[in-house]
């Protein structure tokens, strides 16, 4: 017999497109409002996917639409294995293979824009990767445990004991919603010097494939960032959609870095936090051994 907890991680896996596509409605809608301006309906990302869906794409390489599959499923398999309680180091392990399709995209285009955008999200890999991990190494420290399913049913919060890694979750979704200060590979700005970065020569369906895995994506670090209060899933995603309202705050409070800072800022900043966490654990005796 199916259990009751199964279906709900089928049900959120079915929904988590969705709920990428109304985040980044949301996104929008913020960012305007900041900026003093109406903006767009928040339902404004349905219907651009629908739009390019309908378009003729211009396929620069045969390569490209299996990519931008690839780059949709990996995303997509990265958070079943999350909702469905699988090994933490699989599921980083899983979104970075989406990654090296959308770097694969655009590189193999003679777009030079292309290129350059496919060169710079590789630091922005560089950026991202290593923080994932040295912070699922955080979450092992205290539980003992890699598998989603057992950090849920931990004792305590880990906020308390991880607030060192919960921040770098928060770097990791600056960088990986391309939000300012790193932006660096693509951007939905009209600051982006390199066009539309790793975007450029993606049109139609691919495109639509691809900004629906960036949606997913999206889901993907925030349902981490959730984690980090376990015990009451509500508190938890409370605790996500803050840091996504943080994320979108320093998008329009500060400019773009260059991609040496933003691997320079990322590693400082990130490796400081999780030394200085996994310390503050053994000096107050929270890490298990």
């Amino acid at each position: 017999m199916v259990s009751m907890e199964t279906v709900f991680s089928a049900v959120a896996l079915v929904a988590a497109p969705f709920a990428g596509g109304l985040l980044m409605g949301v996104d929008r809608k913020i960012t305007a409002r900041m900026q003093s301006r109406m903006g767009p309906p928040v339902l404004q990302p349905f219907y651009d996917v629908l739009k390019l869906w309908g378009k003729s794409p211009v396929i620069t390489s045969r390569l490209q639409p299996i990519l931008a599959f690839g780059y949709l499923g990996f995303s997509f398999l990265s958070v079943a294995l999350l909702l469905f309680g699988g090994d933490l180091l699989s599921i980083v392990f899983t979104a970075a293979l989406a990654e090296v399709c959308i770097v694969t995209v655009s590189m193999s285009a003679k777009s030079p824009y292309s290129y350059l955008g496919g060169r710079r999200e590789l630091f922005c890999m560089l950026s991202t990767e290593p923080l994932m991990i040295l912070s699922a190494l955080s979450i092992y420290i205290v539980t003992r445990s890699f598998i989603v399913e057992n950090v849920l049913t931990f004792e305590e919060p880990l906020l308390p004991l991880l607030p060192g890694a919960f921040i770098v979750t928060g770097i990791v979704l600056l960088i990986e919603m391309r939000k300012s200060p790193f932006d660096v590979s693509a951007s939905s700005h009209a600051h982006q010097e390199i066009v539309r970065g790793v975007y450029t020569e993606l049109s139609g369906y691919t495109m639509a494939l691809v900004e629906v895995g960036h949606w997913i994506r999206t889901v993907l670090v925030l349902s981490i960032a959730s984690i980090f209060w376990a015990p009451n899933i509500l508190v938890g995603w409370g605790l996500a959609l803050a840091l996504l309202f943080m994320v979108i705050l320093a998008d329009n409070a500060f400019p773009r870095l260059s991609w040496q800072r933003m691997v320079k800022t990322s590693w400082a900043l990130g490796f400081a936090l999780i030394a200085a966490n996994v310390l503050l654990l053994v000096v107050t005796g929270g890490a298990t051994i």
